[in-house]
């Protein structure tokens, strides 16, 4: 007896459904945002830290760096998704058009897509054909535009993504530099935000299907090197002022 995954050709543990490019993509948009949120925020506290000992300073500082943050790459998602949905609308429209006034000629240049695909031009004209009867637009869309009309990218989303995940990445540092006692802070805050950032480069180049070693290692020197550089404007700013 056969079983689903044999009927429709699918590997077991192989999605294939529609709509998961685009959750991967929030998954490493918020992966993205968690690792910004982290980075910025050490540095931010790290800097201050060096400057002062007073833990309503850092705080203060930390706390700060973390809504603005925050607000910042919500705002900032929200209008690069929101143009992006603007130009996949006009898009669409323009296929729609395209496909009431002319559905033969599109019909034809869907076939000749699959054509360059490696499929006879018998064959493809078929699958054109049966596409088109079965939803014309998406079919185009699909292949021409790349885009999937019931699956557009949600601007509000998107930005709720990025503010939360920065939030949450950002808190990691914040509680870390201000628990521990002064002499122990900065490193306390710098081992936090290595274990943080070995996650989010482990996480991301999974997601991505990128060497995990490389993107842990360069992950963890640019948020060490941040961190560094802030501390020693802090000391120098917190020298010269005293």
């Amino acid at each position: 007896m056969s079983t689903d995954s044999e009927r429709t050709g699918t590997h077991p543990g192989e999605p294939h459904h529609a709509g998961l490019g685009a959750r991967l993509n929030r998954l490493r948009a918020g992966v993205l945002g968690a690792n910004d949120g982290i980075i910025s925020t050490a540095g931010l506290v790290v800097g201050v830290a060096g400057a002062t000992t007073d833990r309503t300073a850092i705080l203060t500082a930390g706390v700060a760096g973390l809504v603005a943050g925050a607000l910042s790459m919500a705002g900032g998602e929200y209008a690069s998704v929101s143009t992006q949905r603007d130009t996949e609308r006009a898009a669409l429209r323009k296929e729609e058009r395209e496909l009431a006034e002319m559905p033969e000629a599109e019909e034809r240049e869907l076939a000749g897509i699959y054509e360059e695909k490696g499929l006879s031009p018998a064959l493809a004209a078929q699958v054109a054909h049966e596409l088109t009867e079965a939803d014309a637009l998406a079919a185009h869309a699909d292949v021409e535009l790349q885009i999937d009309p019931n699956s557009l990218t949600s601007p509000w989303q998107a930005a709720w993504v990025s503010l939360v995940s920065f939030a949450l990445g950002a808190l990691l540092p914040l509680v870390a530099i201000a628990l521990p006692p002064v002499d122990w802070r900065v490193w306390t805050c710098v081992a936090a935000v290595v274990v943080g950032l070995v996650l989010t480069g482990t996480v991301g180049a999974r997601l991505g299907g990128a060497p995990v070693g490389r993107a842990v290692a360069r992950n963890v020197l640019v948020g060490t090197l941040a961190m560094a550089v802030t501390y020693f404007v802090g000391v120098l700013f917190g020298v010269t002022v005293g």
